[in-house]
């Protein structure tokens, strides 16, 4: 059964539009997840929010219903929430009436399984959500079995990480560690480290990428530091034909990605264990 929400002044409205705040989130442990698909692969992935809040108003299709029940029957506390409440709480400017509040996931290097040949991506000081946020999806869509962020410039869950990622945060592992203890794990487990460099002499086409690897993309104005350009096992182009001197780091993690997939016969993941 929902509880009914009609105020605006209402303790629960308030606290949810503070997790739009980095410093709230993290002290709580708390992140806010907002929209039909992303709340459903959350669902799909066995990540279950701790609150749920909708306006039945603002729903935009016919399944909301099946999701709500999905969440009542795994024990998510219900809201429902009148449509301007809810336009209140909302961060989107066209909301479809579905907000969940959860847990952040925090996996670490220590806890983190991948396969003997695995394919990761390593992300270092990405300054956009939209960026990380799309770098999930890709990552996601190409089989990755991890992502990988160094050095945060961005948190990863910005309520707009979510909304780049479509909720595939929630489907890749996504663990955050300093570049040095990341450098570590990878090198005890012999993951070649690839890195994109728009000054590198290879062409990505031209590496063996079937091998376990890593791929290391940067910021878009710095580009990868001194750190990761030293441990790079092979430094990799992706030509440039135009006046622009270099890719989007989303979209040149994407083409790096489903090359290797193409070198690995585009073959489904499979995760250890």
């Amino acid at each position: 059964m929902a509880t009914r929400i009609t105020s605006l002044t209402n303790p629960r409205v308030k606290d949810a539009v503070k997790l739009r705040q980095r410093s709230h989130r993290d002290a709580l442990g708390l992140l806010l997840i907002e929209g039909y698909r992303e709340i459903k692969r959350a669902l799909d992935n066995q990540f279950f929010p701790v609150e749920l809040y909708f306006a039945p108003e603002l729903f935009q299709g016919e399944n909301e219903p099946a999701l709500i029940a999905r969440c009542e029957a795994q024990g998510v506390q219900l809201f429902e929430c009148a449509a301007g409440v809810f336009q209140k709480m909302s961060y989107r400017d066209r909301p479809d009436g579905l907000l969940a509040v959860a847990k952040q996931p925090r996996p670490t290097l220590a806890t983190l399984d991948v396969p003997a040949n695995a394919l990761l991506i390593v992300a270092e000081s990405i300054e956009k959500p939209g960026n990380l946020g799309t770098i999930l999806r890709s990552a996601d869509a190409a089989g990755v079995h991890a992502v990988l962020v160094c050095d945060r410039c961005t948190d990863i869950y910005n309520p707009n990480v979510v909304r780049a990622s479509i909720g595939t945060l929630f489907s890749v592992p996504v663990v955050e560690a300093p570049t040095d203890e990341t450098l570590q794990w990878l090198h005890t487990r012999g993951i070649q480290l690839v890195a994109a460099m728009p000054a590198a002499e290879a062409l990505y086409t031209d590496m063996d990428l079937t091998r376990p690897t890593a791929i290391i993309v940067g910021t878009e104005q710095y580009g990868l530091s001194e750190a990761w350009q030293q441990a790079a096992d092979v430094r990799v182009r992706i030509p440039m034909l135009g006046q622009a001197d270099s890719l989007n780091v989303a979209s040149a993690a994407t083409i790096l990605l489903y090359e290797a997939q193409r070198q690995r016969g585009f073959k489904t993941r499979s995760l250890p264990g």
